[in-house]
């Protein structure tokens, strides 16, 4: 049998995205509810069984007896639906399993590996399939290092400035990346932080066209290049707006016109610093509001001024601008940070992490402050998404 015609039985309350993903990726599917398995005879018959880790290991376990004495063949696997605690129980108990991304590639190789683990008998055949299972895990950590150098190896430090980052993916590769670099003769700072909105292969590749993209384009759009809306700029904020402004639209409307049917897209805060006068020019594209925090320990929230990148071509993004005085810090962020879950699945939210942001005496003391805030929530709970965080400080005078 091809691993284009395996036949996939899913147990699940619903209809899990996965089920979609299997039939994109050339499966033949058959779903049924938790209390329908054993009801149909030999149509619950099928080469692989993937049970929803959300229903619990009691029932996993209940289920996996009762599909086992119809076919005593195949072992099931249980899938990620979104509980990860219920499947860390799984797992633990034994079950192998099978996480996001669900990408056709990913879940054909998974798949088929599992069934033909199923099928041979023999040592060597096994040791056969634990090679090729392990050569995807060598492929997988060697995207992440790949990805890895997509991210500055030393974040620049204009004279009388600070920048600082933490990044830490859910899995060996992200969605999320940051950014900073010279312009204009290093006369202008810019720096990025975005959220590719997806995980997986597909996101980390998205991730870096979207960094090339936006930094190329800044890199060689000329100081001269008018930008629209800055008419009410100080003439020094205006001299970065216009590499701003063009980079942002131009990445915008190549994605648009060349990947809109991926599904793709990323929300982006990128700001261009005078580090001689703090004044910072920017573009929020439907990104969480990155926090200005002022030495006196008011807060400001800088809003989206547009939406995010990849969506519609003809998107509008307007320029905001702020100034950072000394003393004063910005603290950049993506949905990671807020939506980290403890073991209970609570959220650390958006009111904790406000109340973490406070002043600090360089950028990585805020980092740490805010770092320290979500490690102790988390409290050993999985990680299941990627964080990523940017700190830039002035210093005091």
């Amino acid at each position: 049998m091809s691993e284009w015609t395996l036949e996939v039985l899913v147990v699940a309350r619903g209809r899990p995205p996965l089920v979609d993903a299997l039939v994109a990726a050339g499966f033949v599917v058959r779903l049924r509810e938790p209390g329908e398995v054993g009801e149909s005879g030999d149509d619950d018959r099928a080469d692989v069984v993937l049970l929803a880790a959300s229903l619990g290991l009691r029932r996993v376990s209940q289920l996996s007896r009762r599909l086992a004495e119809l076919d005593a063949r195949h072992s099931p696997l249980v899938f990620d639906d979104g509980d990860l605690s219920a499947l860390e129980s799984c797992v633990r108990a034994g079950f192998d399993f099978v996480s996001p991304p669900y990408s056709p590639v990913l879940l054909r190789t998974r798949l088929s590996s599992s069934w033909e683990r199923s099928r041979v008998t023999s040592a060597g055949q096994r040791r056969a399939v634990d090679a090729t299972v392990s050569e995807y895990e060598r492929d997988l950590s060697a995207a992440g290092e790949l990805q890895a150098g997509f991210l500055p190896d030393v974040l620049p430090k204009p004279l009388g400035w600070e920048l600082a980052a933490r990044f830490r993916p859910a899995r060996m590769v992200s969605g999320d990346f940051y950014d900073g670099f010279e312009l204009l003769d290093g006369r202008r700072l810019g720096f990025v932080v975005a959220d590719v909105c997806d995980k997986g292969f597909g996101a980390a590749l998205f991730m870096a066209l979207i960094r090339t993209l936006l930094r190329h384009s800044a890199e060689h759009t000329p100081a001269t290049r008018a930008a629209d809306g800055a008419s009410d700029l100080s003439p020094r904020l205006t001299f970065g707006a216009g590499p701003l402004l063009h980079a942002v639209e131009d990445t915008n409307r190549y994605l648009a016109h060349n990947h809109l049917r991926q599904g793709y897209f990323a929300t982006v805060f990128f700001g261009v610093l005078d580090p001689l006068s703090g004044g910072l020019v920017y573009i929020n594209c439907g990104h969480n509001p990155p926090v200005v925090v002022r030495a006196d320990g008011t807060r400001t929230s800088l809003r989206p001024t547009g939406p995010a990148i990849g969506m519609l071509a003809d998107s509008s993004y307007q320029l905001g601008k702020v100034f950072l005085n000394p003393g004063d810090s910005l603290f950049v962020y993506t949905d990671g940070v807020v939506e980290a879950r403890d073991v209970a699945g609570r959220r650390f939210g958006s009111d904790a992490m406000l109340a973490a942001v406070r002043p600090a005496r360089s950028a990585e003391a805020l980092l740490d402050t805010v770092d320290d805030a979500l490690r102790r929530h988390v409290d050993g709970a999985e990680q299941s998404d990627d964080i990523t965080m940017l700190g830039v400080h002035r210093l005091a005078a």
